[in-house]
């Protein structure tokens, strides 16, 4: 359980990522943002790398959470994972800074226990569309013409596109209008 020094830090370090880059992430500038010396930033986490493993648990439990809604879900195939969809977009909308290290693998490629979270994380997501997709296709709910792991990697690949193109606009306009094309588009896609 994170105390709530931990996750004030965390919180500032996506917002920093978010306007800085990772670059801009350093144990100096976090103290400067926060108030408080790097000593005592180092009293709550160890290093940088602590840091942004924090931040990836943080959005595994998110993510898990989500998923598990997925597969628990009731109603159609289809109309859970509108839901799913909703959700996330909801999120980013509320938390965009988010975006910024949720889609931004290429920082933690250089560090193997953060890429190895993120490659986790991601097989999650998309594990978790599939079999929800395979439920749907044995149930006819979805084409059974291609294979529900393709499916799944269409449907994660379109919100992670749409997603990212709107925070490299730097969020000009609501991303639900977007995210209800999409939506309506990928219904039609997966439709039997």
């Amino acid at each position: 359980m994170l105390t709530d020094r931990q996750k004030e830090i965390i919180d500032k370090s996506i917002d920093i990522i978010a306007t800085k880059g990772i670059q801009g992430l350093t144990i100096k500038n976090l103290s400067r943002e926060i108030g408080i010396s790097e000593p005592a930033i180092y009293r709550h986490f160890e290093s940088k790398t602590d840091i942004l493993l924090a931040i990836l648990n943080n959005f595994e439990e998110i993510s898990s959470s989500m998923d598990n809604a997925l597969k628990e879900g009731e109603g159609t195939t289809i109309g859970r994972i509108e839901i799913m969809f909703f959700n996330i977009i909801e999120m980013f909308s509320k938390e965009p800074s988010h975006i910024s290290v949720i889609f931004s693998e290429e920082i933690f490629k250089n560090e193997e226990v953060l890429k190895s979270k993120i490659v986790n994380i991601m097989g999650m997501k998309v594990k978790a569309i599939e079999e929800v997709l395979l439920e749907g296709q044995n149930k006819g709910e979805v084409r059974g013409d291609i294979d529900n792991r393709t499916l799944a990697l269409i449907v994660v690949g379109s919100l992670r596109f749409m997603v990212k193109q709107w925070d490299l606009r730097n969020q000009h306009k609501n991303l639900l209008p977007d995210g209800k094309k999409l939506i309506a588009a990928l219904t039609h896609i997966l439709k039997k």
